[in-house]
This record gives structure tokens, sequence and C-alpha cells, in this order.
């Protein structure tokens, strides 16, 4: 019997621990901060509307940013990325005590500084995702990533508690004041931590063409876009109670910024309780099975905040809607993280947190509307109905298993000797692979190049097609297009060990002598003496 893994096997790794203990301290200050805000709102205003734009104050910018920020976080030093978010953030942070402070705060200007956290937060999330990989051997992935989570709700278990004393003892401005403090320890340890130097082989990608190549990757692999849309719908309908719950406390006679802190802190509490549970849940069910928990477990509180009014049963729904959102939100994390190779790993983490924030934005607006136009409790109650749906949906959009393809770089690709003094920019390149193929392996043949078909456009090929020759039937030349020639080298290098077993097969069935015949062309729509010299230099066009 194979001995179970300790959930706390990423504690061994010492930068993860200095890190994961700043970042306790920074997310306390985040959720007294994020206390202080929508209490504040509530003071400010009595519209719902804006009382849950609080919540999507600090959802919107990672729907918007996020994106941006992967790519920044696979081009340049992550370490920079965290620690330029962290000060912006922390500037922010004292602004926003100072104007409260001086009595100067409005409705508007509180969302707009809570929105520029949210910036910085958009910014800070993705590389810190995927410096996990940095952190912790791949083995440790979905633990250190529990374990994040274990982290941030340990501080949701108390810091909103402390953020609600906080706030009614000395006032909104104090907890911003907290907030501010907060990101000194994270800061230090960033200024300590010394990842290993990424070695380039090749120019840095250009900006907006990495942006593109982390969507097209994304939408090209059926795994990665069943994630986005399971997470984008969970965070659409769970959203719910965290924008609406100061009404809910409010509501009640003896509510007030104390009670809307104890809720939240019972959803931390459940939410680490369900962080603890994860691991023997993962060995006792299927991914799919425990998203489709996740949703249900989250359906049921929201309803009885919908329709009940007892403190104590509010109190009681919180522990299995924390359950159910660490539950789902990880293994969506998780399953981002394991099934995208490490060049894109970045964006691809930015991606699901644009749609599954973004999703958290849209429904604060929806919920807050709906609570605007009828009440509360009909808001929460329509909220439950896409719970349900998410859970039935599993059906025809299953979340995959962890470790189902081996995405390591394979490191066969060696950068061929040229003729031509080609540079990087040179372009575009043509690529075409000659095979010969026996009559009676072509059903094999055809079904291999399908799989290669879609590698090749996830990783960068345009305009991918499979000729046959009309004289000699069995010569097959696979054809496709790269923008440049270091856009070249990069296709090849993104190659992982998961698409070496097509790449065998494929040499196997070709029947001709040596590998398959590769023709590496450079386009050209007009003639110069002057364009693709021989490297000897001279003026001849070859």
């Amino acid at each position: 019997m194979t001995k179970r893994k300790s959930p706390f096997a990423p504690f061994r790794h010492k930068d993860f621990r200095l890190l994961w203990s700043a970042t306790l301290i920074s997310n306390f200050g985040g959720l007294v901060q994020a206390v202080g805000a929508a209490w504040m709102m509530t003071q400010l205003t009595d519209s719902p509307t804006l009382i849950a734009l609080v919540q999507a104050s600090n959802t919107l910018p990672i729907m918007l940013f996020a994106l941006l920020s992967g790519a920044l976080a696979d081009l340049f030093d992550r370490r920079k990325l965290l620690l330029a978010a962290q000060i912006f953030m922390a500037l922010v942070s004292v602004l926003l005590a100072v104007l409260t402070w001086q009595g100067a705060m409005t409705p508007l200007l509180l969302l707009s500084l809570t929105f520029l956290i949210g910036v910085g937060q958009a910014i800070y999330n993705p590389p810190w995702q995927a410096s996990m990989g940095d952190l912790v051997p791949r083995e440790d992935l979905p633990d250190a990533v529990t374990l994040n989570s274990v982290g941030f709700n340990m501080m949701r278990s108390v810091g909103p508690a402390v953020g609600g004393i906080i706030t009614a003892a000395w006032g909104a401005a104090a907890a911003f004041a907290v907030n501010a403090f907060s990101y000194l320890p994270l800061l230090a340890a960033l200024t300590r931590w010394q990842p290993a130097p990424v070695k380039r082989t090749t120019a840095r990608e250009p900006l907006l063409a990495a942006i593109g190549a982390g969507l097209r990757y994304v939408a090209l692999s059926p795994n990665l876009t069943r994630v986005l849309a399971r997470g984008a719908l969970f965070g659409f309908s769970a959203i719910s109670i965290l924008a609406l719950l100061p009404l809910v406390a409010k509501s009640h006679a003896e509510g007030g910024s104390l009670l809307f802190g104890l809720l939240l802190g019972c959803y931390g509490l459940g939410a680490i309780s369900g962080a603890i549970i994860n691991p023997r849940i993962r060995d006792r069910m299927d991914n799919e099975n425990i998203v489709r928990l996740a949703f249900v477990g989250f359906a049921v509180p929201v309803l009885i905040l919908a329709y009940t009014d007892a403190i104590w049963l509010h109190a009681l729904a919180m522990l299995p809607a924390g359950a159910s959102w660490v539950l789902a939100l990880s293994l969506f994390n998780v399953s981002m993280q394991l099934s995208t190779p490490r060049w894109v790993v970045a964006r691809a983490l930015a991606i699901y947190q644009t749609a599954t924030f973004g999703g958290m934005a849209l429904g604060s607006w929806v919920w807050g509307s709906v609570a605007s136009h009828f009440d509360t409790d009909t808001a929460l109650a329509c909220a439950a109905v896409p719970l349900i749906l998410g859970a039935i949906l599993g059906h025809w959009l299953r979340v995959p298993e962890f470790g189902t393809l081996d995405l390591d770089p394979a490191n066969r690709f060696r950068e061929p000797s040229l003729k031509l003094a080609v540079r990087g920019r040179s372009g575009p390149i043509m690529i075409v692979i000659d095979y010969l193929i026996d009559q009676k392996d072509v059903p094999e043949f055809l079904e291999l190049m399908l799989e290669r078909r879609a590698s090749r456009r996830r990783d960068g090929a345009r305009g991918w097609a499979l000729l046959r020759d009309l004289e000699r039937p069995e010569r097959w030349s696979e054809s496709y297009h790269i923008a440049t020639w270091d856009e070249y080298i990069r296709h090849n290098l993104r190659r992982t060990k998961s698409d070496t077993p097509v790449t065998d097969a494929l040499r196997a069935l070709h029947k001709g002598e040596g590998d398959p015949q590769v023709h590496r062309l450079i386009e050209r729509h007009s003639i110069s003496v002057s364009d693709d010299l021989p490297l000897l230099g001279k003026l001849e066009v070859p």
C-alpha cells in the first residue's frame, strides 16, 4: 500500500515557508481592509448595488488586467513583478487610510481606490501562482496550492472578525492603515527570495504576441476550456454570498460590522476545513465529482441564507459554503497548472483568473441589481439556480484528472545549421515535412496527424495542411507557417514529452530512409538582390 504523502510537504522548502508566512500577514491586512471598505459603503449609501460593487471593485480588475500580468510573468522576472505590485498596493492603501481619516471619502472615491488595490492584486496573482512551480517540485504542487488556500482562509477566519472589531471601535481608516502595514513583511520576504534565473535561448517574445500565444494555447486545449467554463460559472453564482453578506448582516436588528465580520469568520473556518479534508477527498473521489460536490455544497448555504432568518443558521451555513469555495477553486487552479506547460503557465492561470473573477465581478453586479429591484432573499434564491446547473453541466464539461499528461519540455530540438544569414525576425517561415506511408498504414497515419495538427496549432503554427502527392500516393507532406525564425525556434522548444509518442509513431510509419525529411523555407513575395545573402556574404541569390 502506497504511503500517503504529507499535505505539509511543501513546508520542507525554505523559500515557500518564508513567502507563505509573510503572505499570511498580507492576507490578514487585506481582509481587514475588505471589511472596512464594505462596511464603510453601508454608511455612505443605502444602495444595494453600490454596496455589492465594493466586492466587484476588487474582482473586476483581475478580469481586466490578469492576462497582461500573466504575459509579463512568462516574459520577465516574476520576483520584480511581485515586488512592484506589492509596493503599488501599499501606496494606495496609505492613500485610502489618509483620505478616510480626513473625512474626504465618498462612494465613488471608495470604489476607485479599492479598484486600484484590485489592479495591484491582478498584477500580483498570476506571477505568484506561477511561482509555485519555482518554489516546490511538481509532485508538491497540489499541496502547495492547497496550503495557499489554507493560509488565506486561516486569515479569513480571524481577519474579518478582527476587521469588524477595528472598524466598530476606531473606524474604517484604522482598518485601511492595518492593511498598509501588512505589506511590509511580504515586501521583505520577496526582497530576500532569489529564484534561479531563467535561461533564454531566443529573443524575448513581444508582449502582444505573447498574449496571443497564451489565448491560442488555452482556446485549443479542451481540458483547459472546460475548467474555464466551470470556474466562470462557479465564480458568477458563488460570489452572491460575499457580495450580499453586508446586507444579510445589516438585516438583523443586532447586525453591524461585528456580525458581518463574524459571519465572514465562519466562512473562513469552513474554508480551512475544506482545505484540510481536501487531500482525503481527492483520494476518494475523482475531480469531476469533487466539483459537483462543491457546486451543490454551495447552493445549499445560499438557500439557507435566502429562506431563514436565524443568525445561528446563517453562521452555520457559512461553514459548508467556505469549504465548497476552497474545494472548487483550488481544484480549478491545480488543474490549470498541471494541464499547462511551464512556458505558458502564468498566461493560462491569468486567463483562468480572468474567467473566474470576471464571473465574480458580473455576479456581484447582477445579484446586487436583483437585490435592488426585489430584495436580498430573492437575489440569493436566484443565485442558487446556476449553482445547481453547474453541477449538472459536469455531464458534458468534465474537468480533467491531475497528471494525465507529462508537460515537461521534450528537449529534442536542435537548431539546424543554415546556409543563409537569417535573422531572428526573418520570415515568414514555411515548414514542409515529407513522409512515405504504406496504404495499409494510412488510417493510423491520419489519426496521428489529427493529434499533430492540434499540438502544432497550440504551439504557434498557422495555416497547417496535410498534402498527398497525386503521382506518388505514398508521399504525404505536412506543411505549416511560422511568422519569424525566432518564433520557429520557440515553437519547437515548446514541445513537451506528451507530444513525443505521436512524433515517434509517425517516424515508425515512415518507410523512407532515415527520418521524415524536413524542409525549412523562407517566403519571399518580392525579389531583392540584398535579401537572403549566403552566410559568406556574397552578393549571390542562392
